[in-house]
């Protein structure tokens, strides 16, 4: 499942979900654009994780969670704990880190 952040409440889905994946973008950020399909891609192979799309220009909060200081960031959260990031534009990393949160 993706969902977009409409509020500045990604702390409060990190704490409902069991496991959190999360794409910081801003709309401006060519290499977000280009990662999204394959963020939304992943989340459909993933149904036993919630995928987030939010904007770290949007929601300071939100973007506190992790360390964001370039775009797109990855970020992954595990029974409300904050498990990894990564900043890339390769799949092959983002895959790296969803694979380590949804593994069994």
């Amino acid at each position: 499942m993706i969902k977009e952040l409409e509020k500045d409440n990604l702390a409060e889905i990190v704490s409902e979900n069991d496991t959190v994946v999360v794409q910081y973008m801003a709309g401006w950020c060519g290499n977000c654009r280009l990662m999204k399909p394959k963020f939304k891609k992943l989340a459909s192979e993933n149904e036993n994780a919630t995928f987030i799309l939010a904007d770290a220009e949007k929601f300071p909060e939100s973007r506190k969670l992790a360390t964001v200081d370039n775009l797109p960031t990855f970020a992954t959260f595990k029974n409300g704990n904050f498990v990894n990031q990564v900043q890339t534009n390769k799949l092959e990393s983002l895959k790296e880190v969803v694979d380590e949160v949804t593994r069994n």
